[in-house]
């Protein structure tokens, strides 16, 4: 004889979808897709740009943060290279970057 049992009580894990380890949400709160290149977020100390990096790239920010370190002593390209990502990159929530907005203001002149 075969005895089957059901349960009653409601399983609040089953109505979620399954999740796998570092998978990334499509869109965040501010509206974006995460697999573009925004700088800036929470976590952020200057510019954003290594927490940008950091987000698009999939890695922790303290690495990013440690290159740019490293970056700075070995002749000092760390510099340009984050004044770069400052212009070039937009921020979380902005359409245009730093650089795109001075263009277009350029232009309307």
């Amino acid at each position: 004889m075969t005895t089957t049992t059901t349960n009653d009580t409601p399983n609040p894990e089953a109505d979620r979808p399954e999740s796998t380890a570092g998978e990334r949400p499509e869109s965040t709160a501010g509206g974006y897709d995460r697999d573009t290149l925004r700088r800036g977020g929470p976590r952020r100390i200057l510019a954003g740009v290594a927490v940008g990096l950091a987000d698009y790239f999939d890695v922790d920010p303290t690495l990013v943060r440690v290159g740019f370190v490293v970056l700075t002593f070995l002749g000092g390209l760390a510099v340009p290279l984050y004044l770069a990502g400052w212009l070039l990159i937009p921020e979380e929530g902005a359409e245009l970057s730093v650089a795109e907005e001075l263009i277009a203001r350029e232009r309307v002149r």
